[in-house]
């Protein structure tokens, strides 16, 4: 009889553990496809976006070192992204939103360009996919602090440090980003 119930409390602290792995498992994968999302989000504005610098291009009195500035921070982002650093890419994103933003601001004074149907659509397509990269981070970051907690939690923590599962960056943006645009400083370029 002792031999059972100690069979028995075996099974049910073995089973309790196969859940609570799972669960960790469940929280780590979906931290993954959080960041998947985000990351064709990425692809797709990093494909918009050399189109959008074309057209500005074809004006010839449009601001060139914005567009140039553009450029580097996407080639630097792509890098980012290529290495997963989350820290950098939060940083980098913020800065090409911001020079995002700046050409969207110094196109008010071309009303050649706002009257493109090319530029229109390339400027309406990176809007909705700032808004949608927008919407995923939250998700992402989400995702992260769940498995970041459960981690931490007991009796969570024990099966955590056994099979190695290890806190996940939540993806933050530079603190220029949070700030208020200064739209008039945006004209005066």
């Amino acid at each position: 009889m002792p031999f059972i119930l100690f069979l028995a409390a075996f099974a049910v602290l073995f089973f309790y553990g196969v859940m609570l792995y799972n669960g960790l498992v469940r929280l780590k994968h979906e931290v993954s496809k959080s960041w998947a999302n985000i990351d064709v989000l990425l692809k797709q504005r990093h494909e918009e976006l050399p189109k959008l610098v074309d057209v500005c291009r074809h004006y010839s009195q449009f601001e060139q070192d914005t567009l140039s500035r553009i450029m580097e921070a996407r080639a630097m982002l792509s890098e980012a992204a290529r290495a997963a650093n989350v820290g950098r890419i939060g940083e980098l994103e913020g800065q090409l939103r911001s020079l995002t933003g700046q050409i969207f601001a110094v196109a008010e004074a071309y009303p050649e360009l706002k009257a493109d149907a090319q530029y229109s659509h390339l400027a309406l397509r990176i809007t909705q996919l700032e808004d949608s990269i927008a919407d995923r981070r939250e998700l992402y970051n989400e995702a992260v602090n769940l498995n970041n907690v459960r981690i931490e939690q007991f009796p969570d923590v024990v099966i955590a440090s056994l099979f190695s599962f290890r806190p996940a960056k939540p993806l933050r943006f530079a603190e220029a980003e949070k700030r208020d645009v200064d739209v008039n400083a945006l004209f005066q370029r």
